[in-house]
């Protein structure tokens, strides 16, 4: 077993929130330079720049875990990911018919953009990714899970976006693969006052908008190898994987 260093929290230009240096190229650079080994891509509502970030990281040697980061219809913020392209399109398909089209201001919101590894624009996106879509928590949460991908409410301790500002709670019924600290909360702060929830799998993840705060915080998984199935028996603690936090 080996040990590798994770941040599954990763914003790029396309999420509106997202820095225009956050690029491709310089989000590989910076997560290298930070000795991260596993990098999750989530920008708001989309997977489009996956693809284009783990052209540049296979050159590199960066395991990319492609993904998205969802809003809800009650404004909760989930991690989703996915091992296979297909999945990851239809996933993106699903979130484009649940997105509402409201048009994106770009000088309130900003540019939402889609690059190829160069970093060329290649699309646009109009319609404003942070919306929340017309799908509940469950119904994303069993779209993921149907599409055999990884289903992680995000920074669960946060007043804002998080599932326990949004319900008050963590439903019991709610099958999710592990739970997402911020970096200002370590997992013993969290059950303190959490304690229904400290058997389940945590991560920790930077939340990267801008490309200084790649790896601000990571995740350490340990895995036999690099890859999506190592990643999942990890969450579930099988065979001797595990995942550990900052306590």
């Amino acid at each position: 077993m080996k040990l590798f260093k994770a941040d599954l929290h990763t914003h790029t230009v396309l999420s509106p929130c997202g820095d225009l240096e956050m690029s491709p190229l310089h989000i590989v650079t910076k997560a290298k330079e930070k000795g991260i080994d596993i990098l999750g891509i989530t920008d708001h509502n989309s997977t489009k720049n996956c693809k284009a970030v783990e052209e540049v990281a296979q050159r590199q040697g960066l395991f990319i875990l492609k993904g998205a980061e969802v809003n809800t219809k009650e404004e909760v913020h989930c991690l989703a990911f996915f091992e296979k392209d297909d999945e990851l399109f239809e996933f993106q398909l699903y979130m484009d018919a649940c997105l509402p089209k409201i048009k994106n201001d770009i000088k309130k919101f900003g540019y939402q953009v889609v690059v190829d590894q160069n970093e060329n624009i290649i699309e646009q996106v109009d319609w404003l990714l942070i919306s929340a879509l017309d799908a509940s928590i469950g119904q994303v949460e069993k779209k993921v899970h149907e599409l055999h991908g990884i289903f992680i409410p995000a920074h669960i301790d946060r007043s804002r976006y998080s599932i326990i500002s949004q319900l008050g709670f963590v439903p019991d019924d709610l099958n999710f693969d592990a739970l997402e600290l911020s970096k200002f909360m370590t997992r013993n702060e969290f059950v303190i006052n959490n304690n229904y929830l400290a058997d389940y799998p945590f991560i920790q993840s930077s939340d990267a908008h801008f490309v200084d705060n790649i790896g601000d915080i990571t995740t350490v998984f340990k895995l036999q190898n690099l890859s999506f199935g190592e990643i999942r028996k990890a969450l579930k603690s099988k065979n001797n994987r595990k995942v550990i936090v900052n306590e």
